[in-house]
């Protein structure tokens, strides 16, 4: 008998990948091949939209015993989705403009063949996040480059044991498995967790808190 707490095979997971893959509405399962070899994931294939890219990777997350995805889905748009770099310019410009996280004038757009390069400044990590799924969902968009730095005003003394404190909060992370270290307004991520979904989840916590310039995630994923 199989319980949550048994290993998982390769196999199994990709039956799983696949599975979940069909299930997600935003996905067509047939643009996308599954590989994986030691809990690695691997996408191939191609999709009409980078929206369609990132939710099949974040399909894969979700499945348990993921240890690792790389996602070697290319973007291919159709001819209907074609558009001038100008044209997505002026489309992700909007967008960035009309996301309420993104502070007016802190990030430049530069745009080659339907690859968007962002760049500038801004205080939070979310925001720097928050810019690139902005212009991921923007049509015509094949790929993003997130140059943009983050420079916070303050970093609160306690910044360590506010993390902390998010993390026991999250329903969807063990806190007692994760140490949280502090490089000035570096965020050092290690421990073992369940699953990839929850070593995302603890690197979205630490990016949320406020004085948090970068995090480096060495958590381990161990099913």
């Amino acid at each position: 008998m199989v319980t949550a707490a048994s290993p998982r095979t390769d196999e199994q997971i990709q039956r799983d990948v696949l599975s979940e893959l069909q299930w997600d509405a935003s996905v067509q399962s047939n643009e996308i091949g599954v590989a994986v070899k030691d809990g690695i994931v691997t996408l191939t294939g191609w999709v009409d939209s980078l929206v369609k890219k990132w939710a099949a990777e974040q399909a894969a997350v979700r499945v348990r015993g993921v240890r690792g995805v790389a996602n070697d889905s290319e973007v291919r748009l159709p001819i209907s989705a074609e558009r001038t770099d100008a044209d997505i310019a002026e489309a992700v410009l909007r967008a960035l403009k009309w996301d309420a996280f993104i502070p007016e004038d802190k990030v430049k757009v530069t745009v080659s063949n339907g690859w968007v390069t962002l760049e500038g400044e801004v205080e939070w990590d979310y925001q720097r996040q928050d810019a690139e799924w902005a212009v991921r969902r923007v049509t015509g968009v094949r790929g993003v480059t997130n140059l943009i730095s983050v420079k916070p005003r303050i970093s609160p003394p306690d910044l360590k044991e506010k993390i902390e404190e998010a993390l026991v909060r999250s329903a969807e992370t063990d806190a007692q498995r994760i140490t949280v270290e502090l490089q000035g307004s570096k965020v050092i991520l290690s421990g073992t967790v369940r699953s990839l979904a929850e070593r995302k989840e603890a690197e979205r916590v630490a990016r949320s808190a406020p004085g948090v310039s970068s995090v480096e995630n060495r958590i381990v994923v161990r099913p």
